[in-house]
């Protein structure tokens, strides 16, 4: 941890309480001042003894200021006997889903909750799941991808390029995407985010700052894609202003990498250790937004969220260079995201895991499958589905099942049926392994207008 040569005795003389606030005074001290004079450090922690709530919201010391202002011991929190309301938005949706909800419902914090038509089983929430609560996130709640996104940019090329030019549209997705834990590009862009403070307030984002520049443009595995394809824009729309008709089209899908799940990793075990919950609920323990913790990982969460979108900025940037042509729209959404909304005149955090946002008149990308057309859609502001919608088809087969349903030839008769082209990919991301797209849109007709459509032409992923 470093070279500070301070023990919990030195911090017990300067008055600390025999609790707690010695152990968090001790890490945090070790962990931020490493190389700083003793006589230094025991005079911060005198000053946060004296006035801790000077204290309560700073990023590094805040831990400590609560510590010595609560004396609050760790209770088991119970569930609530009855569950919240919630509306489920479809009819496909399995019942492990379904019950993952119900437990989410009876958080003591949870006031609503929505299951949308793409709903499957995940870890805590489940994927296509919705859940406001009263100020706490659950980092669970948001899912191990941080701020996971899609990205669509629209562009001024005829759409017969996509045929016409086929190999130098192959060639730019080979040269200028990278995909998974190893591909890194070999220059990096200078961009404002790794200038912000928020990286050195808190000490796992410091940790993780290289790695973040170092990933920078690229996209993860599994279902994470960049694709060029044929965009129909059916509908017009005073915010994506172009008139009817088809265009060239670059969809990226993917998060905030390494960055992001080390987030969510830390702050999920420190929930459960901070929220000791009934072995069934245990995945959604939560940190309350009072708390130094909970902040931290507010700010964290947001920094990671804003990540995942420079990542697509980059991505997207990088192939038009590479390809030619001038970007006429862009449409892109979170999900796997917390925010804070006014719901029924109160504000509380609205969890989005698998969700897209579908506030009114808010525009949103929803995929396919590498062989479907995904729809480019405008958010009706539904209160049952706390404005929400699905974020893609959703899986109808499990990764390990879809190792034993399908084989690559499988995947090639699709591909060649729907004239795609895949570079990567794998039988875990089979067209087969998901649900049909038109159905699970017509089960969300009441969340979303379709505006237009995106069919793949150019698919890679990793391998």
């Amino acid at each position: 941890m470093g070279n500070l040569k301070i023990k919990g005795k030195d911090i017990l003389k300067l008055g600390y309480p025999n609790n707690q606030s010695v152990n968090i005074a001790l890490e945090v001290m070790k962990r931020n001042f490493a190389t700083k004079n003793i006589h230094h450090v025991k005079a911060l922690l005198k000053e946060i003894l004296t006035h801790p709530e000077n204290f309560e919201k700073d990023l590094t010391f805040g831990q400590i200021a609560e510590a010595l202002l609560s004396s609050k011991k760790t209770e088991k929190r119970m569930l609530n006997t009855n569950r919240t309301s919630f509306q489920i938005f479809g009819n496909n949706i399995s019942d492990e889903a379904k019950n993952q909800l119900y437990t989410a419902l009876k958080l003591p914090i949870s006031t609503q909750g929505a299951l949308m038509p793409d709903a499957h089983s995940g870890y805590g929430l489940p994927i296509g799941g919705v859940l406001a609560v009263e100020n706490a996130v659950i980092p669970y709640g948001v899912g191990m991808d941080i701020g996971c996104r899609m990205s669509l940019s629209i562009l001024d090329t005829p759409v017969s390029y996509l045929d016409g030019a086929k190999d130098k549209y192959e060639k730019a997705l080979a040269e200028h995407t990278k995909f998974g834990m190893y591909e890194t590009h070999k220059s990096h862009v200078e961009h404002e985010i790794f200038d912000r403070d928020t990286f050195d307030m808190i000490p796992i984002l410091r940790r993780l700052k290289g790695k973040a520049i170092k990933q920078m443009g690229s996209s993860g595995g599994g279902n994470h894609f960049v694709e060029f394809g044929e965009v129909e824009i059916t509908e017009e729309d005073a915010q994506i202003g172009l008139p009817k008709g088809k265009y060239l089209g670059i969809l990226s899908h993917s998060g905030s990498r390494g960055l992001g799940a080390e987030i969510a990793q830390y702050y999920s075990r420190v929930a459960v250790d901070q929220c000791p919950l009934p072995k069934e609920a245990q995945n959604f323990a939560w940190l309350d937004l009072n708390t130094h913790l909970g902040l931290e990982y507010w700010t964290a969460m947001n920094l990671a969220g804003d990540y995942a979108s420079a990542c697509h900025d980059d991505i997207h940037r990088r192939l038009v260079k590479a390809v030619g042509g001038r970007v006429k729209a862009r449409i892109e959404n979170h999900h796997n995201f917390a925010w804070k909304e006014i719901h029924n005149g109160k504000e509380v955090i609205v969890h989005r895991k698998g969700a897209t946002p579908a506030n009114e008149n808010e525009l949103g990308m929803i995929p396919g499958s590498m062989t479907a057309k995904g729809f480019i859609v405008r958010g009706k502001g539904n209160p049952d589905s706390l404005n929400s919608a699905s974020h893609g088809a959703g899986r109808a087969h499990s990764r390990g099942e879809c190792r034993n349903l399908f084989t690559q030839n499988d995947i090639k008769k699709e591909l060649k049926l729907k004239n795609v082209i895949l570079m990567g990919g794998n039988t875990e991301e089979a067209p087969m392994a998901y649900k049909d797209i038109n159905e699970v849109m017509s089960a969300q007709s009441e969340l979303v207008d379709i505006l237009g459509t995106f069919q793949p032409r150019i698919v890679r992923m990793d391998k």
